[in-house]
């Protein structure tokens, strides 16, 4: 459990307010299409879906950084759109929540990356992907890195939010993380399969159990598998803190030199587990920067995407929310 008095836990929400985070990764429009089933169509053996509701999230990075404004704090996200209907409803969107779009940078050779969901009766029928997932060019690396050197005096922290669609790159990833060493400032990743090993010297390294399997060619079933994964990653890494995800079984967390510590997860009921990972890197990364020390942060987060996977669909952590229920859990 948490080790904090329920006086600190209150100075240390304070301080959640007003922390600038730059969310650097890809950026994604999440689309519904929500309606009823009651014919199938002559043209083809499929349904027939009548839309009843249309409306659209920020998915990915872009939810990334949502959560970071509903935690009291300042999001600067850093990414790439394209000039289409799903960028400019991604503008859109950006403006109703209040959250800054002077790092967005339209492409005009690739798509806004779009997932859309079609779901009939409560059931989800199909999901579309719309996105080009091949690398960015030098000249919009080039811009991100330009975009991130101008920010770079007034933010506490960045968040690399890696979903393999090709903003985050090898050589921007070493030229950010070199950048973010010279300003002293905290760097946390969520990785994918593809550049996992290029996140060397990090503040925290946050993958979850199957992309560590993946990138080391494993299989973590035992705690000693566990345990053993930990230290690859410390080793390979060269990160300050490895947090490894397990799913109901919580977090393990790993320091050089330091025995290994588990974040327990606290049973609920789980309705969606989309968007957990965001939320558990978000508060996680907020809380650092508000002076947490490395195992309340992960307490925080880990509850933090216990409360949000209680939802349906892809919600952002609410910072009165959180605290709220921690406090009922320490009284």
């Amino acid at each position: 459990m948490i080790d904090v008095s329920l006086k600190k836990l209150v100075k240390l929400k304070n301080n959640f307010k007003g922390k600038r985070v730059a969310v650097i990764g890809d950026l994604m429009l999440d689309c519904y299409f929500w309606g009823g089933v009651s014919r199938i169509s002559p043209e083809a053996p499929v349904p027939i879906l009548q839309v009843d509701d249309e409306f659209y999230r920020f998915g990915g990075a872009m939810n990334v950084a949502l959560n970071i404004s509903t935690l009291g704090g300042i999001p600067f996200p850093i990414g790439v759109i394209g000039n289409d209907n799903e960028g400019r409803i991604f503008k859109k969107l950006m403006k109703e929540k209040s959250i800054p779009d002077k790092g967005i940078i339209v492409d005009n050779k690739r798509p806004t990356t779009a997932k859309t969901r079609v779901i009939a009766d409560k059931q989800h029928v199909v999901r579309i992907d719309k996105e080009k997932t091949h690398p960015v060019s030098p000249a919009i690396e080039k811009k991100i890195l330009s975009l991130l050197k101008k920010e770079i005096s007034k933010i506490d922290a960045i968040i690399l939010e890696d979903y393999n669609k090709g903003v985050l790159t090898e050589s921007l990833i070493k030229n950010i993380i070199e950048l973010a060493h010279k300003s002293k400032k905290i760097v946390t990743v969520d990785p994918k399969f593809l550049n996992f090993f290029t996140y060397e010297n990090v503040t925290v390294f946050k993958p979850n159990r199957k992309e560590t399997e993946d990138a080391f060619g494993i299989r973590i079933k035992s705690e000693e598998d566990i345990a053993k994964a930990g230290e690859k990653l410390l080793a390979q890494l060269k990160c300050k803190y490895a947090l490894l995800t397990l799913g109901e079984k919580g977090i393990a967390l790993f320091e050089k030199n330091k025995p290994e510590r588990r974040v327990p997860t606290i049973a609920r009921k789980v309705a969606d587990v989309s968007g957990a990972g965001d939320t558990v890197i978000s508060t996680l990364t907020m809380a650092l920067t508000a002076g947490a020390d490395i195992f309340d942060a992960a307490y925080l987060a880990n509850y933090a995407g216990g409360l949000v996977c209680q939802e349906v669909g892809i919600v952002p952590i609410e910072l009165n929310n959180l605290f709220n229920a921690v406090t009922q859990e320490l009284k």
